[in-house]
């Protein structure tokens, strides 16, 4: 986490220790000073410029040190939350099902930010602290050797009393770190249904169960002060005590005529400036314990592995398809969302390169997972995708996502302008080109009537416009990016038949230049569509029926099933009707 920021901490180090450097030599300068005026010579003012010389210099090497130190942390935890950010959109689509979005959220915000105190300033605290303490006991034990013996034994004391406290900070972070992301995985549950929420008058309810997480938070926070409360005043504690005892000491060392007052003077100031580095130790100490959690929280994120080939996104190298090769073809396919249930059990079937194919079955038959699977969101446990001819897997991830579209059921739309939604899958389209897939959807009109037209901005979560439109502005969406294969669930299911109508005869108009496998139980887009596709408990079957026949004989042959055509709307018998 430190990787390319360690010449910038090892000079913030470099600053601190020129500062600790100029506050050591100060006590020796008093020393003098107090031994030339008890020699009763000149006013030492050559002494005093020196002094007043360090102490300027220690200053602005410490505010050097300090801005330098907290522009490092900053730029540390920008970097970890770069990286986290990335990997977290990354991660397969099966574990954001898994983790609560919310926690997954705090580990981005309130963790890094709980790291970067700790790796800026507690790791340098701490190398600063270590040598700074290790001068200044050299220099106690070079001025008087038993002086040092006693305060040493006295902080040893204490120390061994807060010790206990020291490593029950640790837990105490966290389940500081674990319940705050259990708040915002709460809170991000009722403000994403807000209108459920309301509507059920379960707003109290809701601030109830979040609240009840705050608390449980500022418990744990509490647990942490009244460690802190602990750690800083006996810190504090040991050093007014050694202070007391080094006095008594010294002075009966100075009476008997084994000390010298300069020299107790001098030790009395490195015992005092003593604070400095062991405050700084004990400090670092409790940061890198309340660290410690959020940083477990993190690296068990960041050892998720990510989605395959979702690292590398370049601009499409699509290839020429062959003639009369399948947009997509599933080869025995089956997935499971756990070893114990298959949703899909050895499903093939084609698609044409061309023309409207519909998917129907029964809900929880695995309709959605076929899209799923067709889009690279799931891997199949078993058996081959193809598309155009070439295996998926030896695709580049972005490369065929650019040739693919998706149009899911809830049609999710993102904060900000009617434009950046419809552009969001090729940032290079033009105006006109989204004022055609508008056309296209049956939208164009209503957005002209809109006072910002494309720059109209579309609410959080398309809340601005009505279930309809967003349906209409994901499929234009879809469509921008010119795709070769659309993948479509419930296009229509929340359009009224106007702009169901349009909506049809876009999709037909759509499958004259590419492929659309669309999902759906309305009666009047199956009535569209070229072919049919039956899904039954997880088994693909292939059928056809015209709005007045019967079913048509099914097409299988080695590559799979292939949806058999329907021909106008109506089904020509061959050879007797039903399944082979």
């Amino acid at each position: 986490m430190t990787r390319g920021h360690r010449r910038v901490l090892a000079l913030c180090v470099l600053l601190t220790l020129c500062a600790l450097a100029l506050g050591l030599a100060q006590p020796l300068l008093v020393s003098h000073a107090v031994d030339a005026a008890g020699r009763h010579g000149p006013p030492p003012w050559r002494d005093a410029g020196a002094l007043a010389a360090l102490v300027t210099a220690q200053a602005v090497m410490q505010a050097a040190g300090s801005y330098v130190l907290g522009r490092t942390g900053e730029n540390i935890v920008l970097g970890l939350r770069t990286t986290l950010i990335g990997h977290l959109l990354r991660l397969p689509a099966c574990d954001y099902q898994r983790h609560r979005l919310g926690d997954l959220l705090s580990r981005a915000s309130t963790d890094t930010a709980a790291l970067r105190t700790a790796l800026a300033t507690g790791c340098t605290d701490a190398v600063t602290g270590v040598i700074g303490l290790l001068g200044t006991l050299t220099l106690m034990a070079w001025l008087d050797l038993w002086l040092l013996a006693t305060a040493a034994a006295v902080v040893a004391v204490l120390a061994l009393t807060v010790l206990p406290a020291l490593h029950l900070m640790r837990p105490a972070a966290e389940t500081n770190q674990r319940v705050l992301g259990q708040m915002s995985a709460e809170l991000e549950r009722a403000l994403s249904a807000i209108r459920t929420v309301r509507m059920s008058g379960a707003t109290q309810r809701e601030t109830d169960r979040i609240t009840s997480h705050a608390r449980q938070a500022r418990a744990a926070g509490l647990r942490i002060a009244r460690l802190n409360a602990v750690l800083m005043p006996a810190s504090e504690l040991a050093l007014h005590a050694a202070l007391t005892a080094t006095v008594v000491v010294g002075a009966v060392r100075s009476a008997q005529g084994t000390a010298s007052i300069a020299d107790l003077a001098a030790f009395l100031l490195y015992l005092n400036y003593l604070s400095v580095p062991l405050t700084a130790l004990v400090s670092a100490a409790a940061l890198l314990q309340q660290a410690s959690g959020a940083a477990g929280r993190i690296a068990e994120t960041l050892a998720q592995p990510q989605e395959a080939n979702s690292s590398r996104e370049t601009q499409p190298a699509q290839a020429a398809a062959v003639p009369g090769t399948p947009a997509l073809e599933f080869r025995d396919v089956w997935y499971g969302h756990d070893r114990n249930h298959s949703v899909l059990r050895g499903a093939s079937f084609q698609l044409p390169p061309r023309g409207v194919t519909t998917l129907l079955g029964d809900s929880g038959s695995g309709k959605t997972t076929v899209l799923n699977l067709a889009a690279r969101l799931h891997t199949p446990d078993s058996g081959r995708i193809l598309f155009q001819g070439t295996d998926v897997a030896q695709l580049p991830m972005a490369d065929y996502r650019r040739m693919v579209g998706l149009v899911e059921q809830h049609s999710p739309l993102l904060h900000g302008s009617v434009r950046d939604n419809l552009a969001y899958a090729a940032p290079e389209a033009t105006d006109d080109d989204l004022w055609n897939v508008l056309e296209l959807t049956g939208l164009a009109t209503h957005i002209r009537t809109l006072p910002d037209g494309l720059h109209t901005m579309v609410g959080e979560h398309g809340t601005a416009l009505s279930g309809g439109q967003r349906q209409r502005i994901a499929i234009a969406r879809a469509l921008a990016a010119r795709p070769v294969l659309v993948l479509l669930d419930e296009p229509t299911a929340h359009l009224d038949p106007a702009a169901e109508g349009s909506v049809l005869a876009a999709l037909q108009h759509i499958g004259q230049h590419c492929a659309l496998l669309v999902v759906t139980h309305r009666e009047t887009t199956m009535r569209r569509a070229a072919s049919r596709l039956l899904l039954d408990n997880g088994v693909m079957r292939a059928s056809c029926a015209g709005p007045r026949t019967g079913q048509l004989p099914v097409r299988e042959d080695a590559g799979g099933v292939a949806p058999a055509p329907c021909q106008g709307g109506l089904a020509k018998r061959a050879n007797g009707s039903g399944h082979r």
